[in-house]
């Protein structure tokens, strides 16, 4: 990216792409004496949040890390837990997200979920497909290693197969075999909990995005948290590599 996109401190706009990293449910359940499960599901209550405040301030994509390739190692029965929780959502929210203009989409490996949840996800994705005021993208058995390593075994089959010429692999050919192809890279990634790590979120896109870790428990994350993150952002100014 040139010099003429970077933005002068104090005139960004709100960011048009967040992505979060909803951390904390566990320990926001242990600090009160509650089962790991009870924090997910008041957890599942900020993603409302998250979702509404990403309509108040018009920004078009939020990316959610709801379940990683690594979760999968968790116990079974947290992971069976997450799972109804997931079902119960979808159930729940989407004729709300629908009628509010939110275009609902899923990343990750589809492969190892059951079978229920994928035809539930098609359909929501189906009900969904029109709508334009918010894309809300959850990366459900996620992770940004894995798909990068899809990604280049399907250029690798393309080329072998004589449909790609290797020397036209470069940047753009990788970014159209990952699972985000016409999803902007995020502006901005925000973890919760006070943990500074992305573990494994979107690696490859998350190249020039503006980070922020805040201390909120995502159970605790509320309109306060989303509004200072996009206040902060907009007063950054990002270069993108081409100033010191």
């Amino acid at each position: 990216m040139d010099a003429a996109h970077a933005q002068p401190a104090g005139s960004a706009p709100v960011p048009a792409h967040v992505a979060i990293i909803m951390d904390g449910n566990g320990r926001w359940a242990k600090a009160r004496g509650l089962p790991r499960t009870e924090g997910h599901r008041r957890g599942a209550e900020s993603v409302r949040v998250a979702i509404e405040s990403a309509l108040r301030h018009g920004v078009r994509y939020l990316t959610l890390f709801g379940f990683s390739s690594e979760n999968w190692k968790r116990p079974k029965s947290e992971v069976a837990d997450l799972m109804g929780l997931l079902r119960l959502y979808l159930r729940r929210e989407i004729a709300q997200l629908d009628r509010n203009g939110v275009r609902v989409r899923f990343i990750g490996d589809r492969a190892k979920l059951d079978g229920d949840i994928v035809a539930t996800i098609g359909e929501a994705e189906a009900k969904t497909r029109g709508n334009v005021r918010l894309d809300l993208v959850v990366a459900l058995s996620y992770g940004g290693r894995d798909e990068i390593v899809a990604a280049a075994r399907h250029l690798a089959t393309e080329a072998a197969a004589g449909r790609l010429p290797p020397e036209e692999i470069d940047e753009r050919a990788l970014e159209g075999a990952l699972y985000t192809a016409d999803i902007p890279d995020p502006d901005v990634i925000v973890r919760t909990s006070g943990e500074k790590r992305i573990s494994n979120f979107l690696l490859w896109q998350s190249a020039y995005a503006e980070f922020f870790f805040i201390d909120t428990l995502w159970p605790d994350f509320r309109e306060k948290d989303f509004d200072a993150v996009v206040c902060e952002f907009r007063t950054r100014e990002r270069r993108y590599g081409t100033t010191g």
